[in-house]
């Protein structure tokens, strides 16, 4: 009698095991930010056309500093496209290689203005969605931080996170996950 008691709970606690340990699943909620930013990650709604929407499945942040909405500004993502910086697994700590691409980031500011910058945070896809926002969100912020000390208004800086939606190569090795940590910059403009 004692053995099928015993078995029952047995059976009963692997079962429960099992049930609490399902598959990935993604929980929408608010994700406090370093700097004590909020954000809604967690929303990664697609549109009718299978692209992100604006808003959407992104992580904002970077605390008080930028004044602007990058979304309701004219974005020139080819400008400089070719100052993409690459991150290192699990870091947000730019290397001394990057820097002289930061610095041409920050040449192009210094001289016009009117123009104010989108730094976008990515990930590869290892680690889970909400970990990869927030190392996307810190990557950012690091290159908005070294660009400040380079001289460009915080505040004409904003900083998002895709973590891992928006790879650059959809592989799953490490030449492709290379690519896909990094930051990009959107030069931005008044409409």
């Amino acid at each position: 009698m004692k053995l099928i008691k015993f078995s029952t709970l047995l059976l009963l606690a692997s079962a429960l095991t099992f049930t609490g340990s399902g598959c990935k699943h993604k929980t929408p909620g608010v994700t406090t930010l370093p700097n004590g930013g909020i954000s809604g990650a967690g929303n990664n709604q697609l549109g009718n056309a299978g692209t992100m929407q604006p808003g959407e499945g992104v992580q904002m942040g970077g605390g008080e500093a930028a004044t602007f909405n990058p979304d309701d500004m004219a974005q020139d993502r080819a400008a400089l496209a070719s100052q993409t910086i690459y991150f290192d697994y699990d870091s947000s700590s730019i290397k001394p290689v990057e820097h002289m691409k930061l610095e041409a980031v920050a040449s192009a500011l210094k001289s016009d203005s009117s123009a104010k910058l989108l730094v976008e945070g990515h990930c590869d896809e290892r680690g889970t969605e909400e970990y990869n926002r927030s190392l996307g969100e810190r990557r950012a912020l690091s290159a908005r931080e070294e660009l400040a000390i380079m001289g460009v208004d915080a505040g004409r800086i904003a900083t998002r996170s895709y973590g891992e939606d928006r790879s650059a190569d959809p592989g799953h090795s490490e030449s492709a996950w290379k690519k896909n940590r990094r930051d990009e910059f959107v030069l931005l403009h008044a409409r």
